[in-house]
């Protein structure tokens, strides 16, 4: 129908002006605060939603009169913008148009170019479903096999010499009639875990907690795309660790000293008791800045290489620019762990627009 297309080309419009302004909204985050359930709503300037438009009465024009040539196509007052007295109509305004978190996700992959993940390990068991696996003499009428009810009707009459060949009528009785029937099968489904990790110490700031609550928005969004499941864990720390909500992991006020190690410890355990690196495909996330005991450091690199490495699809760490840290502990993981080896990435955040370069390459690898 034309309405339909019309409808088609719409939404292919509102697409195009995501696409061109997914930068903006990956560093300023301002649709976070705008997510619903499973759609977001997102503000798209400078466009016009297709309406029609009406002349004035006896005001003339195309089609009323016989006109002269040259008079310009258009109502008077059709001239946008321009200085003026104050007047009546409505001006343009920014439309907010809403999308599933699943379209982001696809417009987020084309545009930073991402592969698709290739889950490992064994899956974990997510649902039962009914497959049609054998066929029974009884059944609702619906489920009617049409090929073998037809096959024992023919079978049938030839064993009774009632089939002629010169007239292949073949009429199913009531003992024919065959049923399809299922059986429930178990669907194994790939599942992720995710681990958000994050220093709140006192050299962390409002502001770099703001970055890493984008980051995270548009981690969620892609790696639910490749997964039918997704858990999330959230770690903070100072010189302790624990596990917290997701409201307290990014509302925790900064304070205390920094140890790294903890954090690792509670991750490490983590992965031991709740995901099973046989049946989960599990993503770390680190935050911070930079900043740790110095001490802590080789305790740390231990943890991280021994407990944690081994066991996840992906470990990333994400150092936002802090003007109290040290900023240190990021070159340390890079003199003690190759990237392409250790399936560790390390990225410096300076500003949040250095989300955008960030979450390339952190989901570059399509691990």
């Amino acid at each position: 129908m034309r309405i339909e297309h019309d409808l088609s080309r719409f939404k292919q419009i509102v697409r195009g002006k995501i696409r061109q302004n997914l930068r903006k909204y990956v560093t300023h985050g301002e649709m976070i605060g705008r997510k619903g359930r499973d759609l977001v709503s997102i503000p798209i300037p400078q466009l016009d939603i297709p309406h029609f438009r009406y002349g004035k009465n006896g005001s003339g024009g195309v089609g009323q009169g016989d006109g002269e040539v040259g008079t310009p196509v258009g109502s008077p007052g059709d001239d946008e913008g321009g200085a003026g007295a104050a007047g009546s109509d409505p001006g343009r305004h920014i439309l907010e148009v809403e999308v599933s978190l699943e379209e982001l996700a696809v417009i987020l992959g084309e545009e930073l170019e991402l592969p698709r993940i290739e889950p490992k390990g064994n899956d974990t068991i997510e649902r039962e479903k009914a497959r049609y696996t054998s066929i029974r003499k009884s059944g609702p009428e619906s489920l009617r096999h049409f090929k073998r009810t037809y096959m024992e009707a023919l079978r049938r009459q030839i064993s009774s010499n009632t089939y002629v060949p010169e007239r292949p009528r073949v009429v199913p009785i009531r003992e024919d009639k065959r049923y399809r029937a299922w059986t429930e099968v178990s669907l194994p489904q790939a599942n992720a875990a995710i681990i958000y990790m994050m220093d709140v110490s006192g050299s962390m700031t409002d502001d770099q907690k703001e970055i890493v609550r984008t980051a995270a928005f548009w981690l969620d969004a892609w790696l639910k795309s490749q997964y039918k499941g997704v858990e999330r864990r959230y770690i903070i720390h100072d010189a302790a660790a624990k596990e917290v909500d997701e409201h307290t992991f990014y509302h925790t006020r900064e304070s205390g000293g920094t140890r790294i190690s903890s954090a690792y410890r509670v991750a490490a355990d983590m992965i031991e008791r709740v995901f099973p690196p046989t049946d989960w495909n599990i993503y770390v996330f680190q935050f911070s800045d930079g900043d740790n005991w110095g001490e802590d450091n080789e305790k740390s690199l231990d943890l991280l290489r021994g407990d944690i490495l081994p066991h996840v699809n992906l470990f990333c760490y994400g150092q936002v620019e802090s003007p109290y840290g040290s900023g240190e502990y990021i070159r340390s993981l890079e003199h003690s762990f190759d990237e392409a080896e250790s399936k560790m990435i390390a990225v410096e955040i300076e500003n949040k627009d250095g989300i955008y370069a960030c979450l390339k390459k952190f989901l570059g690898t399509g691990v």
